[in-house]
């Protein structure tokens, strides 16, 4: 039986279709993958922990395989850019106009001015003066429907609509799979075949009084065509709603994700919208200004949506020869950026671009990065422990990071999937690229287990550290468990030198974690407390705080 959604006509239908037997080679390909993902993370996890235990004489749990250790590579690689960026400054021109009794923002031609002298001279040539509209261009454009959700998709519209995660959408999206709500989430098509009735799926999601309008809409169309993506996936098709309504209520996470790909999978059977775009450039005293504006002509797919749509319309009524006032103008001083830090979402890409990986299994990934302590952060940043690992694993076993080499194995497992190579010999090529690498690791043992256990020491004493002590002045804080109690409270590092600074946490399930911040009442340190399913909030530690008395 072949099936993509747990609704019973399906089920059915899989059951009276019996494909004539399994498909061997998809099979194949699928454990290929595991085998190779366990020799070569098993084997290499070991290799870390157990040399780093043999010299640290303290058990971290520490990983990295086939894809693990280049995803880690390429955060560290953006790190090294963004520390190593030398920010310049520049200027920006920004002014205010009056067009018809309504102010516009318009924005000086060059983007950068690399002087302030011309940043000023600018400013006082055009300030309270008269420009007149030496040009207007307007453009109309088509915006095409997006395609259908594959999983990928789907975890980055929910991160840039809700900010979950892309594990945490996963896990969402099979428990409305497991519901009958929603085709399998875990695929990399974004086709949607002719076998799904979206006739059916619309009669039934118009039942929803939210949906019935743009249901309705919908099956008064002769043709129900959806716009398809380029992506194939053989195991399933694009991620659709099955048309059955939730027979529980579902929660608010739910709910959304639910809602996004119903909205997705109409959106996708909708028209192009038109849309007109306008840019007048404005002579001010010899100075080029421009003013951009755009409208929506026809909303087409945006109808479905438009939750989700940003509608920022400002088309402004101006004429080519019209004589506009200056209201304000002013500059800023900027400076040049580095390339932002990735987030979950935007390295869920990056593995996308650089075929490493799978759509089921890259959401684990980062997520395993987090819990290892090699990154933290939703911008991420790459900890100690991370750059500890990535230096010796280039050093002594470099191969293990390169992205060229997991993208060819991924390929040739793809091509097991084809039938045009055979699960022996991509085992065989796996195997005897592996085992060079672990026969070097184990001579230079000493070496790997000294260089990440210099990097662990400082990851965790930095886990820990909550800040300056503000009784001796020269300790620092941290977190530290009572041998005796096995209870945790904050202590001072110059215990030993007769600081006897301590202070009580809450014990677990609470996780306490450290901050940079300090009290803004008292300027005392502060740590982050939290527990399941409840919010997080911050705990001064200065017992006596004048916030805690304004909160009792």
């Amino acid at each position: 039986m072949k099936f993509s959604t747990l609704t019973v006509e399906d089920l059915r239908n899989a059951y009276q279709n019996l494909m004539p037997h399994l498909d061997f080679h998809l099979a194949e390909a699928g454990e290929t993958r595991h085998i190779v993902d366990f020799l070569w993370g098993i084997n290499l996890s070991r290799m870390l922990t157990c040399t780093t235990e043999k010299w640290s004489k303290r058990y971290i749990t520490l990983s990295t395989g086939r894809v693990q250790g280049p995803v880690l590579k390429l955060l560290v690689k953006r790190e090294e850019v963004i520390q190593s960026f030398v920010p310049t400054p520049f200027w920006q021109i920004f002014s205010k106009i009056e067009v018809e009794g309504i102010v516009h923002d318009v924005e000086y031609e060059k983007t950068k001015i690399t002087r302030k002298n011309e940043a000023d001279k600018i400013v006082e040539t055009c300030s309270g003066k008269t420009g007149i509209v030496t040009d207007v261009i307007i453009r109309k454009f088509e915006q095409m429907p997006p395609t259908p959700f594959d999983l990928g998709t789907l975890q980055a519209e929910a991160y840039r609509y809700f900010g979950y995660t892309p594990s945490q959408t996963l896990r969402i999206a099979e428990r409305l799979y497991l519901d009958a709500l929603i085709s399998y989430p875990r695929t990399g098509s974004q086709r949607i075949p002719p076998s799904v009735d979206a006739h059916k799926i619309f009669n039934s999601l118009g039942k929803e009084l939210k949906y019935r309008e743009l249901t309705n809409f919908l099956l008064k169309k002769e043709k129900l065509e959806p716009i398809q993506g380029k992506r194939i996936d053989t195991a399933h098709p694009a991620i659709y709603p099955t048309g059955n309504l939730p027979a529980r209520k579902l929660n608010p996470q739910e709910e959304k994700i639910f809602d996004l790909i119903v909205r997705r999978f109409m959106a996708t059977f909708g028209e192009k919208s038109q849309k007109e775009s306008m840019i007048a450039k404005i002579d001010i005293e010899g100075y080029t200004f421009i003013l951009h504006g755009k409208r929506t002509i026809k909303k087409g797919w945006l109808i479905f949506y438009e939750p989700f749509v940003e509608n920022n319309d400002d088309m402004p009524s101006i004429k080519k020869g019209e004589k506009v006032s200056v209201k304000e103008i002013h500059w800023e001083e900027k400076t040049t950026q580095p390339p932002p830090r990735y987030n979950p979402s935007s390295l869920l890409k990056l593995m996308d671009e650089n075929n490493i990986g799978t759509k089921a299994t890259r959401a684990e990934i980062i997520d395993t990065l987090y819990k290892r302590g090699y990154i933290e952060e939703k911008g991420i940043v790459v900890t100690e422990l991370g750059y500890g690992i990535i230096e010796t694993l280039e050093k002594y076993c470099p191969k293990i990071l390169s992205v060229e080499f997991t993208r060819d194995l991924e390929e040739k497992m793809e091509n097991i999937e084809k039938g045009d190579e055979s699960k022996e010999e991509v085992l065989e090529e796996a195997i005897n690229q592996l085992k060079p690498i672990l026969e070097e690791a184990k001579e230079r043992e000493e070496d790997i287990g000294k260089n990440i256990n210099s990097y662990a020491k400082i990851a965790f004493l930095q886990s820990r550290l909550v800040g300056n002590c503000p009784t001796c002045g020269t300790g620092k804080l941290i977190i530290l468990y009572s041998r005796k109690t096995g209870k945790r409270f904050v202590g001072c590092t110059n215990y030993r030198n007769g600081c006897r600074t301590s202070f009580p946490l809450p014990q677990r399930p609470y996780i306490v974690k450290p901050t940079s911040a300090l009290c803004k009442s008292c300027g005392w340190p502060v740590v982050i407390v939290k527990a399941n399913g409840k919010r997080p909030w911050r705990l001064c530690l200065r017992p006596d705080c004048p916030s805690k008395k304004r909160r009792n």
